[in-house]
């Protein structure tokens, strides 16, 4: 059968650059479902982290702790050297411990304890 009219131009651009149109809705959609970080959370190089968020109350406590563990081991490695060596742990330990007690102080400001 004959078309008295002929069919009317492809104008819709997916038809015309269907490749071009899908990279771009891709693109367009993993802008929106899938963004990236603004800032990577640590530099790759970088081997620890504390995580974001933690509370000064959580900080203080574990860097007491790991101020004890410190005082403890240099005690035990003071106790077996001796003349200057012992002395210079000596002093590493003492300024642990006043490290740890500036540490405990604000965790008391932080959180002061209720006395009973």
């Amino acid at each position: 059968m004959f078309k008295a009219t002929p069919n009317p131009p492809d104008t819709d651009p997916a038809n015309k650059n269907s490749k071009e149109f899908d990279e771009t809705a891709d693109r367009v959609l993993d802008y929106y479902l899938n963004p990236k970080p603004s800032k990577p959370e640590a530099d790759p190089g970088q081997l620890f982290t504390v995580v974001n968020g933690l509370d000064t109350e959580t900080l203080l406590a574990n860097l007491s702790e790991n101020l004890a563990s410190a005082n403890a081991m240099v005690s035990d490695l003071a106790f077996d050297l001796e003349g200057p060596k012992r002395h210079i742990a000596l002093g590493i330990q003492q300024l642990i411990e006043l490290s740890s007690l500036l540490a405990n102080r604000a965790l008391d400001n932080v959180d002061p304890r209720q006395s009973t």
